[in-house]
């Protein structure tokens, strides 16, 4: 059971990882970005093509994959999402689920279907015994990393300036520019920085959900069903619901196999029932 629920807590840092960008542009910039998997799948074969054909090591592929894939959300924020921030959301998903296509499209072309098996250093493989529990090396690593992300995303978000005035341009964008804030800056910062952590989530990710060109199709669900049963008025709510819906989907499928991945649907049914909002949510 505790080997179990290490592995449901490693599975839900990472959806953390994997979401938090989404959790930022949606709850903190309102802007819907489906094609927020398209970063992540992104970053994983930024990472498979520089540890499997060039030799790069894997702690150094990470940031790599976190500079590329936050360079591009830089420019296609530049050229193509700043133009849709006024417009409604049903534009803004026509638009993002239009670029998940030509993602999935492109990368089929490029490096083909077959799925991409990452190949991690030695010293991250195998088991561990801790009191007598069996503990994955690299999930160990996973849950780690991310905690270290998690809390270095609140205290950005919730102690720093830029958070401050990241909330001030999102309540009203024409008083913020008004004291001064380069609203169109540091949204453009929020954008890249979000497509940068998704691209980590989807090389942090590469070994354990398996990338192939379909990677933004099969997970982008799951995406929004940490957003939405978290909230999106901090990190907080995100990382809670990734916790809880890792734990709740590693359990299911040892304990109850025939559900399946179903097991994420009923804990998001149940949570909105009772937190329509979600587990964190504020007001308006």
């Amino acid at each position: 059971m505790l080997t179990l629920l290490f592995d449901g807590l490693a599975y839900g840092m990472l959806l953390f990882v994997l979401s938090c960008g989404l959790a930022v542009t949606l709850g903190l910039m309102n802007f819907i970005n489906l094609a927020h998997g398209a970063f992540a799948m992104a970053g994983g074969y930024v990472t498979v093509i520089l540890t499997n054909r060039w030799g790069v090591p894997f702690l150094f592929s990470l940031p790599v994959a976190f500079l590329v894939t936050a360079a591009v959300g830089a420019l296609l924020e530049k050229t193509l999402y700043s133009r849709l921030y006024d417009k409604t959301h049903l534009d803004q998903v026509l638009f993002s689920i239009g670029l998940v296509f030509i993602a999935v499209a492109g990368i089929d072309y490029l490096m083909g279907s077959q799925q991409q098996i990452l190949n991690l250093p030695d010293f991250l493989k195998g088991r561990v015994e801790i009191l007598g529990t069996g503990i994955g090396v690299y999930r160990a690593f996973l849950v780690a990393v991310c905690s270290v992300l998690a809390l270095a995303l609140q205290l950005v978000l919730a102690r720093t300036r830029f958070g401050s005035r990241l909330r001030a341009s999102v309540d009203d964008r024409r008083v913020a520019r008004g004291v001064g804030i380069r609203v169109n800056t540091i949204f453009a910062v929020t954008f890249a920085v979000g497509s940068g952590l998704a691209g980590l989530g989807g090389a942090l990710g590469a070994e354990i959900l398996g990338l192939d060109p379909t990677f933004p199709l099969k997970f982008m669900v799951y995406f929004l069903i940490v957003v939405s049963v978290g909230g999106t008025s901090s990190m907080t709510g995100p990382l809670v619901a990734s916790i809880l819906l890792g734990v709740a989907d590693v359990l299911g499928k040892y304990h109850v196999p025939s559900l399946g991945g179903f097991i994420m649907y009923i804990v998001l049914v149940a949570v909105l029932v009772v937190r329509p909002n979600g587990i964190f949510s504020r007001a308006g």
